[in-house]
């Protein structure tokens, strides 16, 4: 809110000395200072807003990057447990096939019992498909369809989570900027205001007045025309 801030001091200030004429040939227009008048106060509100937009979108954006990095970290930790679920999936299988080829039914029944649920599913799954005597049978139930990780999933639907969380913030943070830079043309409008009552002769200050007023119409616009906060 800085800018906005100076801004408006700035509006104030132009204001004041648009009553004090620097030679004795200026001459005053009665029609022309009111239209500075109305166009110093409408940028004065206009800054105002802007500078605040600017400030609610850059904290908004703030906000989606905080959730972006945190789920992104999320998204992390249920990717390298869905790891450990495939590898222990895969140890206890290896076991359960040793133990199976070696005739040792206990101790395959011991590890068939050591299955996750979800690889429990697909492990049943793929012993309908008799893979010792059906050689278009999967190499193993990690491959069967109806094999799922729960953890993956979660990391996936995070990941996705994080990515739009981020391509908020960037639009957030442009959009303040969109702001910031309206605040800019501003204070040029500001400028030229006060270049426009540095003349004496009216012709070229209500030249200079009229490309004020149509720059602050084309701020306006902006300022409209752009989301809020």
């Amino acid at each position: 809110m800085a800018e906005a801030t100076s801004n408006i001091e700035f509006a104030h200030k132009i204001h004041e000395q648009g009553h004090h004429p620097s030679s004795p040939g200026h001459h005053q227009n009665p029609w022309v200072e009111v239209v500075e008048a109305v166009v110093l106060a409408i940028v004065a509100v206009a800054t105002a807003w802007s500078g605040y937009q600017a400030s609610k979108w850059d904290a908004r954006s703030a906000q989606y990057y905080s959730l972006a990095s945190r789920t992104t970290v999320l998204s992390q930790v249920k990717v390298a447990m869905a790891r450990q679920d495939r590898l222990y999936d895969i140890t206890t299988f290896n076991a359960w096939l040793d133990a199976k080829l070696a005739g040792k039914e206990k101790l395959a029944a011991f590890h068939e019992r050591r299955f996750r649920p979800e690889y429990a599913t697909a492990f049943a799954a793929w012993m309908k498909l008799d893979p010792r005597n059906n050689p278009s049978a999967p190499p193993g139930p990690i491959f069967m369809p109806e094999y799922s990780n729960r953890n993956s999933q979660e990391g996936e639907k995070l990941a996705d989570e994080a990515k739009s969380h981020y391509e908020l913030a960037v639009s957030s943070r442009e959009t303040g900027d969109r702001y910031v830079k309206v605040t800019v043309l501003l204070a040029t409008i500001l400028l030229l205001t006060a270049l426009s009552q540095r003349f004496g002769q009216p012709g070229p200050r209500t030249v200079v007045l009229v490309i004020s007023a149509v720059m602050l119409i084309v701020s306006f616009f902006l300022i409209v025309t752009f989301p809020r906060a």
